[in-house]
């Protein structure tokens, strides 16, 4: 069950973790408490929490919600439900209360793990009386039958609608999903990668835990990213590359800390995704550290990567995140026909990573899919090498730190305010983040209402990840002929905050 170059892996991700198991070796550290924790173990302990959950009567393919920190514990929970044949429902703990309702709500889940340092989220946001699973392991309990179609992961996304879209996919989706990754990286088992991102993301459970999986190779797992521990993390559990968003190698570029020469010599790559890479971010990263960035694309529709350029000594294109790795990518016009000679388009992208669709949400996935292309939003134009050039986007999302952020949801936040007459965020490009959010509204006359008041709401309801850093007062928010708010003019009506 070694993986091929040319081929998709086969079976499920019990499979897999079975056949880990059996060749033995360490599956993760973890550095900040000094620990570490072989396959066989992780199987044994997934196994026991599989038949837990069978024998409280879950059904195969059913929800099972997980509200946790990149941890041991949470690591063990993720296996243990796709081991169990369940459908493990990664909650994003950055989404606010009301979001994490929504997600607990609308993916059926009946129990949950929770984390101890994710209770008090977990008891704010559950509206549905949903269980908390306790540790037990019931012997002699048979697991569900599975499959490679069946569901394995249903992730939360943001969208335009700002209502979240559960994105659904198979065992067999989430395996090609570690593959894309481990086929442009040429990953083996001697590598060890370093997971900074948040296991609650696509990047962070496919592209290092599922490519881990799939190369037999071993994670180094921190709970959140630090700049200042992130070279000393990295050289004492010996990782030979990492995948991290444009904001944090920002932040390692400005930041005092350095690697040593062994940290240096041993690191083959790091990867960049989520958002673009600013061309002068990562030349000045590469000359600073001499490891080399590759800058890659991906989607939680389809088990994050679609695109990369390739590691040194090919051609890495700054500026672009490459070319498809295991899946089939075009740019397509408005008529889905194909848009050759640099001519801006539609990526589209079809292969064995894309998602099965979005979970009770027909409607949703017939727009998204055309002729059997899964229709990412993204307008770009490809070059005369098959390289790819993002030009923008077709949707109005906010993409803060690589998170996404729909504007609509913080919109429906500021609207809970009676006073609020209209309301509008949107983007405002920045250095650090690559967006943050601001928003616009309108208020009824005399309100007392004031800019830290509405910040206020919008923390309590969203988190203070997605709450507008300003809030604009207007008389008027720019509408076109139908009377719809133009969210994307705000940013150039309205002056930037001073610093």
């Amino acid at each position: 069950m070694m993986v091929s170059p040319d081929r998709p892996p086969e079976g499920t991700v019990r499979d897999w973790l079975a056949k880990r198991a059996d060749l033995g070796g360490i599956a993760f550290v973890f550095p900040e408490i000094g620990t570490e924790m072989d396959w066989p173990t992780l199987q044994a302990e997934a196994s026991s929490l599989a038949r837990n959950l069978t024998h409280l009567g879950v059904e195969k393919g059913e929800s099972v919600a997980i509200l946790s920190p990149n941890s041991r514990d949470g690591l063990v929970a993720l296996y243990g439900t796709l081991v169990g044949g369940f459908r493990a429902t990664v909650i994003n703990l950055a989404a606010g209360r009301d979001a994490i309702s929504y997600a607990l709500d609308h993916s059926g889940a009946r129990f949950a793990f929770v984390h101890p340092d994710c209770s008090d989220l977990f008891d704010a946001a559950n509206a549905t009386s949903v269980t908390r699973i306790s540790p037990a392991d019931v012997a002699g309990v048979e697991l569900h039958e599975i499959a490679p179609d069946d569901h394995a992961l249903l992730m939360y996304t943001s969208g335009t609608t700002g209502r979240p879209k559960g994105v659904l996919h198979s065992h067999a989706s989430l395996l090609a999903g570690g593959w894309t990754t481990a086929t442009a990286h040429e990953l083996g088992e001697e590598d060890r990668g370093f997971c900074i991102l948040p296991i609650y993301h696509i990047n962070g459970l496919c592209v290092t835990v599922m490519g881990a999986l799939v190369s037999g190779g071993s994670l180094a797992v921190v709970s959140r990213f630090s700049a200042s521990r992130f070279w000393e993390q990295a050289s004492r559990s010996e990782v030979t590359w990492f995948s991290a968003v444009p904001t944090i190698i920002s932040h390692l570029l400005h930041g005092e800390a350095e690697p040593d020469d062994a940290c240096r010599d041993r690191l083959r790559f790091g990867r960049s995704a989520s958002s673009a890479l600013a061309v002068e971010t990562q030349s000045a990263f590469e000359h600073r550290f001499s490891v080399p960035i590759v800058e890659t694309m991906g989607l939680t529709e389809t088990a994050a990567q679609i695109l990369s350029n390739p590691l040194p000594p090919g051609i890495r294109k700054i500026g672009s995140p490459g070319f498809g790795y295991g899946c089939d990518v075009e740019i397509q016009g408005p008529d889905g026909t194909r848009v050759d000679d640099g001519r801006e388009g539609e990526i589209v992208v079809r292969g064995p990573n894309v998602m099965l669709g979005y979970l009770n949400n027909p409607k949703a996935t017939k727009a998204t899919f055309r002729k059997g292309w899964l229709r990412t939003g993204d307008l770009a134009r490809m070059d005369e090498d098959g390289y790819i050039f993002v030009t923008g986007r077709l949707k109005e999302l906010i993409i803060k730190g690589g998170e996404n952020i729909a504007p609509r949801e913080v919109d429906e936040a500021l609207y809970a305010h009676p006073d609020v007459i209209e309301a509008a965020a949107f983007a405002r490009k920045s250095d650090r983040y690559g967006e943050t959010v601001e928003a616009a509204v309108r208020v009824k006359s005399g309100s007392p209402i004031t800019g830290p008041d509405l910040i206020g709401i919008c923390q309590e309801r969203l988190g203070a990840f997605k709450t507008p850093d300003v809030i604009h007062f207007l008389d008027e928010l720019p509408k076109g002929p139908s009377g719809k708010i133009q969210r994307l003019k705000l940013a150039d009506l309205i002056e930037a905050p001073a610093i």
